[in-house]
């Protein structure tokens, strides 16, 4: 590595299954963008969220700790703001750390870090999808049901077009408001670490026409392995009763359009990233860049019969992930399995010259630098699901070829995925494998109070069930980020003589004769 500290560019995309790019085998998905980006970085072939939801995904990835630890539960858990995310570890090295796009943060702090949020959210800020594993059979209005795959099909304008093509202006203008006011004496010297945070693929699956006419209907891949009540794992049956899918509710043609849009929608995503990269470009900052790309989750795609995500299966736990520094790190691809709770460590040592900070409290994550700079790394990654949908904790293991899943309730779960890459077998009752899930077992009981985890996750959701309802009475004081920005200093106003105002904004400076 160099030793003069990268800006960090980092992409992401909503709910977007690793096994639907090019870059990890899909035969039909068209990304030139990303393809472009694995083409010339290190390729993670095994990278997986640490809880498969939005939010608790989300704010998992930006502490680099475990969603227990954080009381990131669910779509509505409060993400307190004393806990230091790689925003505030930038920040404090020194950093302008700027967030444009979904990050679903929930509670009063909008920021977590964020010297600069160039959007509002997408999602809402309070309490209001709060989950109630007390009361599974009422299922709230806020829960996924399967419109998203009924009506599946092109759209001229969506609410998630509205929002990612806000999000990419955002974050191209202040790209070249970056290259501009750094070429101005005086301006603008720090480092940036810039989050750009699409919303789509994730449901609902629509998407104009013009992506929709990139792919043969008929060409479209149906799921490798389809529903079946033999495949119906206790945890599988409780998500099909949650998004409210019967044996008999889609048709073929309803899946077929619902995969078809959604790769649709993975192109105008690659189609937005590349409009970033074009300015990274342009601007000549991709010259000191690091470009990491990564999802929150994935999605089931009708695999198996299940839809979005909510559970530990590779499509709904598998991520891409992608790190882009060709000066830094030779091309390749990683085979040990990671996750995104690494990416705060590896942000935080890219900005300290490749040393661990400080850290402030003790973090799960572990650096992708060794792996990145082919000097080992680990092969392991630690999951808990504590959303919607379950009843009691949901707990992962993966490590080197195994997959293991506990929840009290039901049985375990164990996958060899060099065998078996479609989970199709388990394995915890084969008689080969006893000693094996013992081992696993004991681990659980090792690393968590499972008693005491579940009974936490109770009392927070008892405790957001009363405050949103109370806070929804009488007069509503949102807490949804609300972006502000100053007219009065943009394009042309008499505070600024018009010859100096043109030669600030033009980028590059005209030459002077």
């Amino acid at each position: 590595m160099t030793d003069k500290r990268p800006n960090i560019l980092f992409l992401m995309a909503d709910q977007m299954t690793a096994s639907a790019l090019p870059i990890y085998g899909h035969p039909l998905v068209k990304t030139p963008n990303l393809s472009r980006l694995a083409a010339q970085g290190v390729v993670f072939d095994s990278a997986y969220c640490n809880s498969p939801l939005c939010a608790p995904s989300r704010f998992t990835l930006m502490a680099g700790q475990l969603p227990s630890r954080i009381g990131a539960y669910d779509n509505a858990a409060d993400f307190a703001a004393d806990i230091p995310t790689y925003a505030h570890y930038l920040r404090d090295a020194g950093y302008l750390t700027a967030l444009s796009g979904k990050m679903h943060f929930c509670g009063p702090d909008q920021l977590h870090g964020f010297e600069e949020r160039l959007t509002t959210d997408i999602y809402p800020a309070d309490f209001g999808w709060f989950v109630d594993w007390e009361n599974f059979d009422e299922r709230p209005s806020y829960y996924h049901n399967m419109s998203s795959v009924t009506q599946a099909g092109p759209c001229v304008r969506s609410n998630q077009l509205d929002f990612d093509d806000e999000v990419v202006f955002r974050a191209k203008r202040f790209l070249y408001d970056y290259a501009r006011n750094s070429a101005v004496g005086g301006g603008e010297q720090r480092p940036f670490c810039l989050t750009v945070s699409l919303t789509h693929p994730h449901d609902p699956y629509t998407i104009p026409q013009e992506y929709w006419d990139r792919y043969d209907h008929d060409a479209i891949d149906m799921p490798r392995v389809p529903y079946s009540r033999e495949l119906m794992d206790p945890h599988s049956q409780r998500l099909r009763h949650v998004y409210q899918l019967d044996e008999d509710t889609l048709s073929e043609a309803q899946i077929r359009n619902a995969r078809h849009a959604y790769y649709g929608a993975i192109s105008y995503v690659d189609d937005q990233l590349g409009a970033v990269l074009k300015v990274l470009e342009e601007t000549g900052l991709d010259q000191d860049t690091i470009i990491v790309f990564s999802g929150d989750h994935g999605d089931m795609l009708g695999e198996r019969g299940l839809w979005y995500k909510m559970s530990w299966f590779e499509g709904s736990a598998r991520v891409p992930m992608i790190v882009h520094a060709p000066g830094r790190f030779t091309p390749g691809r990683v085979r040990e399995s990671v996750s995104t709770m690494d990416l705060l460590p590896t942000f935080a040592e890219l900005a300290n010259g490749g040393v661990a900070p400080e850290y402030a409290v003790p973090i799960d994550g572990r650096s992708l630098l060794p792996h990145l700079t082919g000097s080992g790394g680990h092969d392991e990654v630690i999951g808990e699901y504590l959303g919607e949908g379950a009843i009691a904790p949901l707990l992962m293991i993966r490590r080197g070829r195994y997959k293991f899943v506990h929840s009290a309730p039901d049985p375990d779960q164990l996958f060899d995925l060099e065998a078996d890459p479609l989970e199709l077998h388990n394995l915890a009752q084969e008689p080969a494998y006893l000693d094996l899930c013992k081992q696993f077992r004991d681990e659980v009981a090792s690393r968590w109070d499972y008693a005491r985890l579940h009974a936490e996750v109770i009392a927070s959701q008892r405790r957001r069930k009363l405050v949103s309802r109370a806070l929804m009475k009488g007069r509503v004081t949102p807490w949804d980020h609300q972006p502000t920005f100053d007219a009065s200093t943009q394009y042309m106003r008499n505070t600024i003589d018009l010859d100096d105002l043109e030669r600030r904004a033009r980028f590059p400076a005209a030459s002077v004769e």
